[in-house]
């Protein structure tokens, strides 16, 4: 017969129960997803909506880990014959699997007044971005002197969202979201950047691809903050270069190791693209009209891959998608010639 535990017994026991449930609630904190897929089909409510504009605008958009997807717009892509890019792009949300939801989470950052007014007026969460006097206004030819101030005033934005502990994934409105990426994109291993490539190379930890800065995921913290501003702080010595020029130079220096950054580099399969289409169409998730110049070619020819997804809804749903073809990207072809 075991002897009654006297009261210094009691509180020890206690005390270690006490703990052991501390230490198993800390772990699953600290190992948790850093994104919970229940999140990204409704508002959420616990979101500190006090701040600026800004702070308002991401928070509004935000799922309850603080996440945001973002997309940058100027009167060349809302203004013009319909549909406009902007259309098209919210169109693939609507049409896609799993997607229509996300337009709940996604924040349009409007250059200009035009692009503004049709944002508020498509009930989106949209937020005015003040360009410091430099002129966004209409098309910027690739590569152009416009182009690039462009890119770099974009940078600087997105280093102002990291800044504010929010996590995103930006995207170029000139990708249609086919499928919900997040599953895609979700691993139980933290991860600081996921960003897309031109052309996947097999191996999604190898720093030899060729990255693009239209589609990709950042998570919060000290290390990509030392990022975003090594990445701006060069701007006034890559004259020349676009951003994602000096994003990947910085990574061929060794500066995403010295940050001690966890990246991966998606695989086409999945966030596909014009560089290298994706040989699944039962898998991809996003399409990018990257190797492409010019808003007309782009907007021709994800109007046919639009068309190409429905050819494809239309083959499943009777089981038949082995016909399946993308279309050929002619129109950007072509632009490459002009």
């Amino acid at each position: 017969m075991s002897r009654p535990k006297t009261h210094f017994e009691f509180v020890v026991y206690l005390l270690v129960i006490v703990s052991i449930v501390y230490i198993f609630t800390l772990d699953i904190i600290q190992n948790q997803p850093f994104y919970n897929l229940h999140d990204h089909f409704s508002l959420s409510n616990s979101n500190n909506v006090t701040g600026d504009e800004l702070d308002q605008a991401l928070a509004a958009a935000s799922t309850s880990d603080r996440t945001v997807i973002i997309a940058v717009a100027n009167k060349a892509y809302v203004d013009g014959d319909k549909p406009t890019m902007l259309d098209l792009f919210l169109e693939g949300f609507r049409a896609g699997e799993g997607t229509e939801g996300l337009i709940n989470h996604l924040l349009i950052v409007a250059v200009d007044r035009t692009s503004y007014d049709r944002c508020r007026f498509l009930g989106l969460h949209c937020y005015k971005l003040e360009t410091d006097g430099v002129d966004l206004v209409g098309e910027k030819v690739y590569m152009s002197e416009d182009f690039i101030k462009m890119m770099w005033r974009r940078t600087l934005f997105l280093r102002d969202v990291i800044y504010r502990d929010f996590n995103f994934i930006f995207t170029d409105i000139d990708v249609l979201w086919l499928r919900d990426p997040f599953p895609y994109l979700t691993t139980k291993q933290p991860l600081d950047l996921q960003i897309s490539t031109d052309k996947f190379r097999g191996n999604p930890w190898s720093e030899s691809h060729r990255i693009n800065t239209g589609f990709y995921m950042i998570r919060s913290n000290n290390k990509t903050r030392a990022l975003f501003d090594a990445w701006y702080a060069n701007k006034d010595n890559s004259t020349g270069l676009k951003e994602q020029d000096v994003l990947e130079n910085l990574m061929r220096q060794g500066f995403f190791r010295e940050l001690d950054l966890k990246v991966k580099f998606l695989n086409t399969l999945y966030f596909s693209g014009f560089c290298q289409d994706s040989r699944n169409i039962t898998l991809v998730a996003t399409v990018h009209a990257n190797c492409c110049r010019g808003m007309a070619a782009k907007l021709a020819d994800l109007t046919m891959v639009a068309h190409n997804w429905k050819t494809y809804k239309r083959l499943a749903s009777v089981n038949t998608t082995s016909t399946f073809r993308w279309s050929l990207h002619r129109a950007c072809w072509r632009s490459w010639r002009n």
